[in-house]
């Protein structure tokens, strides 16, 4: 028993010599990547292309509060092009299908009975506007929404539209799915280019 013991204690300091604590991290690693694979052929693991609905235009509207700008009319036009970063990341020049701007308000009680209270505009900050841009793009649709750039595309979501002579900030405030079709040859170039988060 104890030259078993001996033989063990051999063994194990021979192996533990031999194999360091990086190398089984590697090994285990290895072993994980194998399993997922297997895990995705047999069809456990959905991949982000067999997500892929259809593939749709969509509009969106970017909302921006608080925009100062003190030139006669507003830079964005109804018909031009903007290029857009989502998150920061910049993505691509999208089509502009609406534009409505509306100086900064504010509310002012009344003494008349019918009506408590009126909204006029801010006279205090007349160079602060409120904006909504209505934009569209074509758009890969999963069971999670629209996917743009690799990105959802939620309400909440900010985007930073870019011009010759602007750079507004602002968050997406809707989102309306045009003709969602299956064009397969489409959804297979899309999938190509564009990973989904």
């Amino acid at each position: 028993m104890e030259k078993f013991i001996a033989y063990t204690k051999d063994l194990y300091n021979k192996i533990s010599a031999k194999v360091k604590l990086v190398d089984l991290i590697v090994i285990i690693c290895v072993i994980i990547a194998i399993l997922v694979g297997l895990f995705t052929c047999k069809g456990f693991r959905q991949t982000a292309d067999k997500q892929i609905e259809a593939t749709s235009n969509i509009t969106f509207k970017v909302y921006m509060r608080g925009v100062t700008f003190s030139g006669s009319e507003v830079p964005l036009k109804k018909g031009d092009k903007t290029f857009i970063s989502i998150r920061n990341v910049p993505y691509s020049d999208l089509d502009i299908v609406d534009v409505k701007a509306d100086r900064k308000k504010i509310v002012l009680p009344t003494l008349n009975s019918k009506t408590v209270v009126i909204v006029v505009d801010d006279v205090s900050q007349p160079d602060l506007y409120d904006i909504v841009v209505t934009l569209t793009d074509k758009a890969k649709i999963t069971k999670d929404g629209a996917v743009v750039g690799g990105n959802k595309v939620k309400m909440g979501l900010p985007i930073t539209l870019e011009g010759a002579d602007y750079k507004f900030s602002g968050t997406v405030s809707d989102v309306k799915v045009v003709d969602a079709v299956v064009d397969e040859k489409l959804t297979k170039e899309m999938n190509t280019t564009d990973d989904v988060q």
